[in-house]
C-alpha cells in the first residue's frame, strides 16, 4: 500500500506499532555516500539480527531513497531505520528525510546520461509493504516498510 501521511501522524495510512530500535545517520551530501550508508546500513541491520533475506532488500531500499535524496534534493538529510513490533508481525521502517527538491537540471538529449535513472521507485514498491512520502515545513521523508520476520 502507497501513502501519503500529513505531519500530523505517523507517516502511512494506519498507526505504526511501538518502535524497539532506531539508527540514525546524517548523509553527507555527495554520490560517494550512497555505498557507505550501504555498508553502514548493513551492518547495522545484521546486528539486529534480521533475516539475510530482509537485509539485502532494505540495503537496496536504502540504496534508491539515499541515491534520491543525495541526487534530487537539498541538505540535509538523514537516514533513519527502525524496527517495530507489533501483536502480528515485526516491520523494518526505513525513512530518508531531506530538505526538499532541488532545481531540477535538464539532462542533454545527446545520450550521454544512459537510461539508468528513473527505476528507484519501482524497486522500492517490488520491495516494500507499504512506502509513502510525508511533508513537513523542514522537508520530505520517503519511508518503506519491509516485512522484518
Amino acid at each position: 500500500m502507497n501513502a501519503t501521511a500529513p505531519s500530523s501522524e505517523y507517516p502511512g495510512s494506519h498507526a505504526m506499532p511501538r518502535r524497539d530500535v532506531e539508527f540514525l545517520f546524517p548523509l553527507p551530501h555527495i554520490p560517494e555516500a550512497v555505498g557507505l550508508v550501504r555498508r553502514r546500513a548493513h551492518t547495522v541491520l545484521t546486528g539486529w539480527n534480521l533475516p539475510a533475506a530482509t537485509i539485502e532488500d532494505a540495503v537496496l531500499v536504502i540504496s534508491e531513497l539515499v541515491t534520491n535524496a543525495v541526487t534530487h534534493a537539498l541538505p540535509p538529510a538523514v537516514l533513519q531505520l527502525s524496527r517495530t513490533v507489533s501483536e502480528e508481525s515485526c516491520a523494518l521502517r526505513i525513512e530518508v528525510t531531506d530538505a526538499g527538491p532541488a532545481v531540477s537540471v535538464p539532462r542533454p538529449a545527446d545520450g550521454r546520461h544512459p537510461a539508468e535513472h528513473g527505476r528507484g521507485t519501482a524497486i522500492v514498491t517490488a520491495l516494500a509493504a507499504r512506502h509513502g512520502t510525508r511533508v513537513d515545513p523542514g522537508g520530505i521523508t520517503r519511508w518503506a516498510d519491509l516485512p522484518a520476520v
